[in-house]
């Protein structure tokens, strides 16, 4: 299989040097990936300045093409100049955990959704630790995940969590759905040394109780697998409005 590996940690990522040498033992795969980490930047693409790609190495683990770009972009231009077709896109490993309303935000997630959108399945595979982590085990499932994916006519993107437990106490897998509750989010207000007032967001907090949603399923020790569709339409809304004489 030939896999296209990609994240929004940037090129030099643990999580990703982990994947590739997972996935590289029984597919080829290639990377392109951001130049410097772009957490946090969504589904955004760069319209206004150009794309400048360059070859990287890192020692005997890999060489990779690295983009000044979102993790979108990569994706589009690994599809259309870099590499061509592929299997599969995998999306990771991310560093820390992307559940809830964070898929909205996500370039890991966006990453795995642009395959979607360009018609190509893919994974988005996120550890939920950001310190002392420890990608092994994150990698090994991701790698049994690929070589047992489902036959789908359609392509899909599936958004995968991994609890950061010892093995033995990951409780098993779920199939969930995107817990949709707010986030409860705290700002510290700063100064610097001019005087200038700041502020730095400092925590977050889920207030997802749904047994059924990925943010529980992890809290709970499980990894959750999450489908995931870039339709953003609310039907119910749809069907209301549809129903509503509108005029002018």
């Amino acid at each position: 299989m030939k896999i296209l590996l990609t994240n929004d940690d940037g090129i030099y990522a643990e999580g990703l040097c982990a994947l590739y040498r997972a996935l590289s033992l029984e597919h080829e795969v290639v990377i392109v990936a951001p130049e410097a980490e772009r957490s946090a930047v969504g589904h955004a693409i760069t319209l206004s300045d150009p794309l400048r790609v360059r070859v990287v190495r890192r020692g005997r683990d890999f060489w990779g093409y690295a983009v000044n770009g979102t993790p979108a972009d990569c994706v589009k231009l690994a599809f259309y100049e870099l590499v061509g077709p592929v299997d599969l896109v995998v999306s990771g490993i991310n560093r820390g955990a992307n559940v809830g309303i964070n898929v909205l935000y996500s370039g890991t997630v966006s990453a795995a959704t642009e395959a979607a959108i360009l018609g190509r399945p893919a994974l988005a595979v996120s550890l939920a630790a950001f310190s002392g982590e420890d990608y092994c085990f994150a990698a090994y499932f991701t790698a049994l995940l690929v070589e047992n994916l489902p036959s789908l006519s359609s392509p899909f993107c599936l958004n995968v969590n991994i609890p950061h437990l010892p093995a033995h106490l990951i409780k098993g897998i779920k199939v969930t759905r995107q817990g949709t509750r707010k986030l409860k989010e705290r700002f510290e207000k700063r100064v610097d040394p001019h005087g200038n007032i700041y502020y730095w967001q400092c925590g977050e907090e889920f207030l997802e109780e749904d047994p059924d949603t990925d943010v529980v399923a992890l809290k709970s020790g499980y990894i959750s697998i999450t489908p995931l569709a870039h339709d953003l339409t609310d039907y119910k809304t749809l069907s209301f409005l549809q129903d509503f004489r509108l005029s002018y």
